[in-house]
This record gives C-alpha cells, structure tokens and sequence, in this order.
C-alpha cells in the first residue's frame, strides 16, 4: 500500500578545489648505493621438515564470496507516469547525485521483481499525483551501491525495501499508528523525480531513514539465498493485510467473511485463518476460488448471489463476526453491515479514496457493530512477517508466487498496468520484471 506525500529533495553534491602539491630535490648523495656481497647471502639449505604439509582444514579458510562491484549506467530504463492513464517506458537518469554517488546512509538496488498495487493504479487513473512520477512499491532486487555510514548491507545482498518508515518518536507513533506519522508519509525509496517508490524501474535509490540509522535496520530486509525475489516482493503486502487481521483480534471460534478474492482478498483470508477462525470467501469469479482453495480456504461464496443470506446461513442466522472488505467499492460496505451479527466488525481494506458511502447508523448504535480501517504497513511487525513469509515458501504454507498470474518485461509496463486495472477470471497478481 502506498501513501500520497513525497520524499526529501535530492541531494546536491558540492564541489571542492585542489590544494599545490610542493616537491624538494632530492641529493644523489643520500642514496645508498653500495651493492650486497654475496658473503652476506646465507645459502643454507632450508630444512624441509621446517615446512608443515598438513592440509588445511575448510573450517580454517575465510570462504566470504567475492563481489564483483557491478557497472553502474548512467541512464536506465523506466515507467514514467506522465499523466492521468498515461504511463511510458523511457530512458531516464540513475537517481544518483550529479557527481554519480550516492547519499550517506543510502543505498542502490538493482530491481528484480515489482509487483502492481491496486494503489499503484489509482494514481495513475485518478490524476490525484503530480506528474512525472515513477510508482511501484512491491519490490525486491540486489544492492548495486552503498553510501558512506552505511551498516549491515553491502554490495551484492539481496533486499526488499519498504518505502514507508515512521519516525518512532512522534504522537502517531507512540500510539501505533504508524500511517498517520509526518514521516511515514513520505516516500524513501525513488527512481527519479518526486518519489513515488520507484519499483517500476530498473533501479531504487533507498534513503537513509529506509536502509536505517546508527546500525538498526529499518526497512531494508534482507532475503534469504533460498528465497526467491517474486516471493519477497509479497513482504509489504503481506504486513499490510497482517497489520489489519492483528488489529481484529480474532478468535478461533470465530466466523470471518472476506469479501474478494483477488490477491489481497486471498492473503487476508488465509492470514485470518491461521488464527483458527472459519474463514468465508466471497468472489464473482470460480477462477479465484479454485486458487483460494490452495491456501486452505475452502468456504467459498458466490458473490453474485446473496452474500448476507449465506453468511447467516452458515451462522446460525446470526451472521460473521468480522467482514473484511478487500474491494474498493463503497456499495459493499451496506453488503458487509448486513452480514456480519450485531456486535459484528467490518474492517475496510481498499477504501483508499475519499468520498461517500451511505450505511445505517442504528446498525453502529444499536445493533453495536463497528466499522473500523487500515491502511498500509505496521513498522512494528516487520521482521515477524519477514519471518513468516521466508518460512512459508520453504515449508509450503505460505507459497505467494501462485498467486503471480502474469510476469511482464519493464518494455511491457503498459501492457501490464492495463492487465491489472482491468481484472480478469484468469489474472490475479501482476508482476514486472526489469
């Protein structure tokens, strides 16, 4: 998820003069030049059991790799947002400081995988950021640069990079609410321009308050040999939705509603049920549900029917105790009031764009049911969803690369920002490889 406020100025390298460089001659007379006799050679033979023959152990060999420091263009290749629905591929400058450096505490990423956020998308549909901008923030690649100070990162390590980090300190923070923080809400990770995330490019530039300060890391993960980029590239995502399960508190004996199926619907919904609850799933197409049915969701709604009447139906008549509403459309927030009982929750997931959505107050007041939101990333469980998201892929649990329907080229970034504003049976997660 994605916030709408833009990052620090570039920096602006400054430039220094050199200082005379002064030489004294130097007398033939102070140079030595009286040769060696060979008296002063010792020739004795050096005694061969002086030298150990023992193999040495690979225990007691450095065996660190070799990085070879990559070649670092002056351009790249880029998906520039121009305007509304106007995305173009372009040859654009490194997000590099104008002597070709990078910033202290800052770092270079070379990007493997971004994948497209249903915010990504509003963007570029609604005008609502100034042009250009290059968006993207469900990324992960390889580190190309490091800056002076920087701790723990080198070149070479393979990363996934947040690009919202809270300060820690403020209001906001102290609370929790990390979203609402000053700095949270701005962008740390650029390819150029006003930062806006930057995946859809070829490189990242990460600042200082993203890579972390002082030797603790802040939003730069590091992943593991055995991890693939496209099932890292699912780490800010997945603390999105695992932010909003949390946030419910839910419990085994629960009946939750997840109404779609698309992506995020699926990873809220198999995160929900791995707090033991009951987890209904409600989409228009079958397509989705047969994958849903690979996480262990298999609860499946028609969501071109009667939605409330078959969330009650299972209930007792009751309804669910939670919906979750992984679609932005403010109709199905009337749906999900209507299905969940009273003293139900219905937690808003997609609703990223103001305006207004009718409900009935007596439904809050004295039916008691809450209508509550989250949005974006939680700081505070960062490395717990690194961790369940690295052991997910190895022991099967938690496999998100099935949920990749399409990879495209970054030539082919149009073709894929189309593909995923318009949602299909077939295509679910759209991925861009550069």
């Amino acid at each position: 998820m994605s916030n709408d406020s833009s990052g620090p100025e570039a920096l602006h390298a400054a430039s220094s003069t050199g200082q005379q460089i002064r030489t004294a001659s130097i007398s033939a007379p102070s140079i030595c030049t009286g040769r060696i006799s060979g008296a002063e050679i010792s020739a004795a033979n050096i005694d061969a059991n002086a030298i150990s023959a023992t193999p040495i152990g690979t225990a007691r060999i450095g065996a660190k790799p070799v990085v070879t420091l990559p070649t670092i263009p002056a351009t790249m290749r880029a998906a520039v947002y121009r305007g509304i629905n106007d995305v173009r591929v372009e040859t654009v400058p490194m997000p590099l400081n104008a002597d070709g450096a990078i910033g202290v505490g800052e770092v270079l990423v070379r990007i493997d995988t971004c994948g497209i956020c249903g915010t990504d998308l509003k963007k570029i549909h609604s005008g609502s950021h100034s042009a250009p901008r290059i968006f993207g923030h469900e990324m992960a690649g390889t580190i190309a640069m490091v800056g002076d100070g920087v701790q723990d990162f080198a070149i070479g390590d393979r990363v996934m990079a947040y690009h919202h980090i809270p300060c820690g300190r403020c209001y906001y923070c102290r609370k929790q609410t990390f979203a609402q923080c000053e700095t949270y809400k701005k962008v740390g990770c650029t390819a150029g321009f006003a930062p806006a995330g930057g995946g859809f490019a070829e490189y990242i530039r990460v600042m200082d308050w993203i890579v972390g300060r002082e030797g603790k890391t802040a939003g730069l993960i590091k992943i593991p040999d055995d991890i693939p980029f496209e099932q890292a590239a699912f780490i800010e995502p997945v603390n999105t939705c695992f932010k909003a399960v949390r946030l419910l508190k839910l419990q085994p004996d629960e009946t939750i509603l997840v109404i779609g199926q698309g992506p995020i619907g699926i990873l809220l919904a198999a995160l929900a049920r791995r707090t033991g609850a009951t987890v209904l799933t409600s989409d228009l197409y079958p397509e989705r549900h047969a994958i849903a049915t690979t996480f262990g969701l298999n609860h499946p709604l028609d969501g071109s029917g009667d939605v409330v009447a078959a969330a009650k139906a299972v209930t007792e008549g009751r309804g669910a105790d939670v919906a979750l509403v992984a679609v932005g459309a403010d109709a199905l927030i009337a749906t999900a009031m209507g299905a969940i009982r009273p003293g139900g929750r219905v937690m808003l997931f997609a609703s990223t764009q103001h305006g207004e959505a009718p409900f009935d107050p007596a439904a809050v007041c004295m039916d008691e049911k809450t209508l509550m939101g989250s949005y974006s990333a939680s700081a505070a469980i960062n490395d717990e969803v690194a961790r369940l998201v690295f052991d997910g892929y190895r022991d099967g649990s938690f496999e998100l690369t099935r949920l990749i329907s399409h990879r495209f080229s970054l030539e082919d970034a149009a073709a894929a920002i189309n593909l995923a504003s318009h949602p299909q049976a077939g295509s679910m997660k759209i991925v861009i490889k550069p």
